[in-house]
């Protein structure tokens, strides 16, 4: 009978303070859609009021994607949280799979069509998540994937 082994705490807390970032993220792109558009206009612009010269009927949409974005992302965040608790947290593969498959279906797409439509600074940032997430899940790999007596 194999028994699942736990993961150091450390990576644990470590995927746990990233779905929450993850959570509160996608909650401020809902809650804050002005701080949203000039966060998102300074990062692809550098002009944090560029993306608000787009014309009202434009910078509504814009809002609108930003909040349709953010709710994703506190939905996402939210698995995450319940996954590494549960799951992830008392050494069950399928936590460790959740976790790998949720981040590599949001960056993989993402990642692809910022660089593909010019907007390469998103894909540094999404790289840059990627890594935070790399990193607990690569040490943590042999915890879920050995064989276990």
């Amino acid at each position: 009978m194999n028994i699942p082994s736990r993961p150091p705490a450390l990576w644990s807390s470590w995927l746990l303070v990233l779905g929450t970032s993850v959570m509160i993220f996608g909650l401020a792109l809902v809650l804050a859609p002005g701080l949203a558009r000039e966060g998102f206009s300074l990062l692809v612009y550098a002009d944090a009021h560029r993306i608000s010269n787009f014309g009202a009927e434009a910078v509504a949409y814009v809002s609108l994607v930003h909040a349709v974005l953010g709710a994703v992302m506190t939905g996402w965040g939210v698995v995450l949280l319940f996954t590494i608790r549960g799951l992830f947290s008392r050494g069950v593969r399928l936590g460790w799979q959740i976790v790998a498959a949720s981040v590599a279906a949001w960056f993989i797409p993402d990642t692809a069509f910022s660089l593909w439509s010019g907007f390469w600074q998103n894909a540094v940032l999404n790289l840059i998540l990627l890594v935070l997430f790399a990193v607990p899940l690569a040490a943590t790999y042999r915890y879920f994937h050995e064989t276990r007596a």
